[in-house]
């Protein structure tokens, strides 16, 4: 066994996550996002997960931070490298596998 190795994937793996969730206005689909990722969040990464939504519709200029083209889309700004996920949030296990979270 490769213990560095084996601690670095254990600190990494309980190092707070930091998402944000880019939205455009009080639209069903929105709403379905952000309940989709709220759960997923509270499943699989209780207590060490920080979340974020940004409205679009109500502020524009942040689709710049992290070139935003469509919505909804999820960052996850941390653990680097940053990640994104573009669509409705409905497949949790591609969001899982891309935040390297075991689903349970």
């Amino acid at each position: 066994m490769n213990a560095p190795f084996d601690a670095a994937v254990a600190a990494r793996r309980t190092e707070p996550v930091v998402l944000s969730l880019y939205i455009s206005g009080q639209t069903p689909r929105s709403a379905q996002a952000i309940v989709r990722v709220r759960e997923l969040c509270e499943v699989h990464l209780p207590g060490r997960y920080e979340l974020t939504v940004v409205d679009l519709s109500q502020s524009p200029a942040l689709a710049s931070r992290h070139q935003i083209v469509a919505a909804p889309t999820l960052v996850r700004e941390r653990p680097l490298p940053e990640r994104k996920f573009i669509g409705d949030m409905s497949d949790g296990d591609r969001i899982l596998r891309g935040l390297d979270v075991v689903a349970a």
